[in-house]
């Protein structure tokens, strides 16, 4: 697996142990924390590697004998990829191509690829389904939507038995808690923890279909036994809930309302149809749960920046020049 020790990537390593798995791991740290993981591999149950999925001479050697790989070695976040978009291809594109030529020339029997649903953009329709028109309005969404279009092709050409599932707002317990000023929980979080208002988008009326980090583990494990090759599935509840009620769920009093911003959606909401039919999977989470959950790791977040207005206008300048225009930026 790439990108073990992250996020997503950490709990699908518990999610694998669970179903009888052996787990190698390859993840540079830049994004992902070895604290996710090094129990496991302290305990013997996880081989970790440490490298740069780019680098293919370097990581060719942990594919030899691999079945199965899950590639979700990214970076993530929209502001770091509109200041740096190179970094973003460099890590999102290049590192596809390296791991689909490890995984090809290592006969690997399935690839199982962490796609994002940032691909949409503004979407038109809702619940949204695959087929919808791919709309990238950031270097982030558009370097995954390519490393996703390699995967499909590789699967094409090379008859590589590969995977897309696109994720949906996924949240839980390990989510990153330090760098750039990025998902909801995570500022939310760090916000209520030190007693600050909470700083809410536009009007809070958004919604996002936040898809627990467990079920997210389990939609990959399934789909790796069950999705056929060259296929594409959304990941999500399909029950989209708004910012509003996430700060009624977290128990917070004091909110900051700060300005929208361009490229940013009024509602994700996934159609999983396609993945309920194919894999039998569907969430088990529910948003009360998941919320409950985070508010009992929140000491987590005791390290992590607290973001406040100032400080979110001065992060998102880029955000505003770029996909705005200087008059919303000021």
């Amino acid at each position: 697996m790439t990108g073990g020790a992250g996020f997503i990537g950490s709990h699908l390593v518990d999610a694998l142990l669970a179903a009888g798995r052996r787990v190698r791991v390859i993840d540079n740290l830049a994004v992902g924390r070895l604290a996710n993981i090094e129990g496991h591999v302290q305990a013997g149950r996880v081989e970790f590697v440490q490298a740069d999925v780019a680098d293919q001479r370097a990581i060719a050697p942990s594919f030899d004998g691999v079945q199965r790989v899950f590639h979700l070695a990214a970076l993530a976040d929209i502001v770091p990829s509109i200041n740096s978009p190179r970094d973003y291809f460099h890590a999102n594109v290049d590192g596809t191509m390296s791991v689909l030529e490890a995984a090809r020339a290592a006969g690997v029997q399935r690839l199982l690829y962490a796609a994002s649903s940032s691909c949409y953009g503004l979407a038109k329709t809702f619940p949204t389904p695959e087929d919808a028109p791919i709309d990238c309005q950031y270097p982030y969404a558009l370097t995954k939507n390519i490393g996703e279009q390699l995967v499909l092709h590789w699967s094409q050409v090379y008859r590589l038995h590969a995977t897309a599932l696109r994720l949906f707002n996924v949240y839980g317990p390990r989510a990153r808690t330090s760098g750039t000023y990025g998902a909801v929980f995570g500022v939310f979080l760090a916000q209520l923890r030190a007693g600050k208002p909470l700083t809410v988008v536009g009007d809070g009326k958004q919604g996002r279909d936040f898809t627990h980090v467990r079920d997210v583990a389990r939609a990959f494990v399934m789909a790796a036994e069950r999705a056929p090759a060259g296929s594409v599935y959304n990941v999500g509840t399909g029950n989209p809930t708004s910012v509003n009620r996430i700060v009624e769920l977290l128990g917070a009093t004091k909110v900051e309302h700060i300005p929208r911003r361009p490229g940013e959606p009024d509602l994700t909401q996934a159609d999983a149809t396609r993945l309920r039919r194919d894999v039998a999977w569907a969430p088990q989470v529910s948003i009360e749960e998941g919320v409950a959950g985070m508010l009992e790791t929140i000491d987590a977040w005791r390290d992590a920046p607290v973001w406040d207005s100032a400080s979110i206008a001065r992060a998102t300048e880029s955000w505003f020049k770029f996909l705005g225009n200087e008059e919303r930026a000021s």
